[in-house]
């Protein structure tokens, strides 16, 4: 008999794929069909916090299928799992469409454009109770041809599929192997927890902390647009981990809503998952702010032979920034000169 996990897999595989293909004619049903009538939505920023069949498609859905008519689906990860008796299914991918009409005000190109996303999906008897979803807004302000932070320390590029290339994961799990993976990665999130970062042992530090014990020599680590993408763990030290340290250290992590191992895959991630005071220089280009901060954060993870080789990471940059007083929506307006 087919697993409770795996009926859930192919249920989000099959609402969400309607969901973005099926056109803006008909999205209420689509919408019923997939999610309990009170059912909770939060993502990024602008969208954030709502509730309900109405919210989630006059704020989400109409708006994206308007702006992107001919919008597909592509999933490169869909995994699933239980954490504190929630039943949980995460994808990451992208949503490809082309740009034919203004959308959360940036400006329309006309061309493809690709819209990362993550996402977790409580299911509750058949049907979607809460839905958390990272876009990575950002990125597509970027494919418009507008940057408004410093350059990215990473490479931005379309994420790719894992190199193992099988993170559709519709078939059964081995449970052990499921457990393996989530340990690791818990155990490698808890040598970053417990480092010291006022013994202000920079870069060495960093390299040679118990960390490097977990990280395949050649670990990719996909940040989200505004960070990049890295190789390494020297790559992932210096593009990233050490600017991000040295602004935000000895910060907290965990408040996890998801913790889950399926195959050679694991997750987590929170609502938000991180605090941390902004008091340090050079992160995102930015001097400190003084300020406190939440981050929304999610963490995808691909095992192998015992190590993690690869990290896909949707962070909501643009309300980490917005927190950092960057409002990245208008200094995108006052660069295209709307409302004049």
């Amino acid at each position: 008999m087919e697993s409770l996990n795996l009926r859930h897999k192919r249920f989000i595989q099959n609402v969400m794929s309607k969901l973005a293909g099926g056109g803006a004619e008909g999205i209420g049903r689509r919408i019923s069909d997939a999610y309990h009538p009170n059912a909770e939505w939060r993502g990024s920023h602008p969208l954030n916090e709502m509730n309900g069949h109405e919210a989630i498609a006059a704020r989400v859905w109409q708006p994206l299928l308007s702006s992107f008519p001919d919008l597909e689906r592509r999933d490169t990860i869909l995994m699933g799992g239980n954490y504190n008796g929630a039943d949980l299914v995460g994808a990451v991918g992208h949503y490809l469409g082309t740009f034919e009409k203004d959308w959360l005000t940036i400006p329309a190109t006309g061309r493809p454009i690709y819209l990362r996303y993550g996402e977790f999906h409580e299911i509750v008897e058949g049907k979607i109770a809460r839905s958390t979803v990272l876009l990575d807004v950002l990125d597509v302000i970027r494919q418009a041809g507008f940057w408004p932070i410093a350059p990215s320390l990473g490479t931005e590029e379309q994420w790719p599929c894992p190199i193992s290339a099988d993170g559709i994961l519709l078939t059964e799990q081995d449970p052990g192997v499921s457990s393996a993976a989530l340990k690791l990665t818990l155990d490698m999130q808890a040598s970053l927890g417990a480092y010291n970062d006022e013994a202000k042992e920079g870069r060495e530090g960093l390299l040679n902390m118990p960390q490097k014990a977990f990280w395949h020599p050649k670990m990719m680590w996909y940040g989200p647009c505004g960070i990049g993408t890295t190789r390494g763990l020297e790559g992932f030290v210096d593009y990233h981990q050490l600017p991000f340290r040295t602004a935000f250290p000895n910060r907290r992590g965990g408040n996890h809503y998801v913790r889950i191992g399926d195959g050679k895959f694991s997750a987590t991630g929170g609502w938000p998952s991180v605090y941390g005071k902004h008091v340090g220089g050079n992160f995102l280009g930015m001097a400190p702010t003084g300020r406190d901060v939440s981050m929304r954060v999610m963490d995808f993870y691909l095992a192998e032979d015992g190590l993690i080789r690869e990290n896909w990471v949707p962070l909501d940059i643009i309300h980490l920034l917005l927190q950092m007083d960057v409002d990245v929506f208008a200094r995108m307006q006052s660069f295209f000169r709307r409302g004049r």
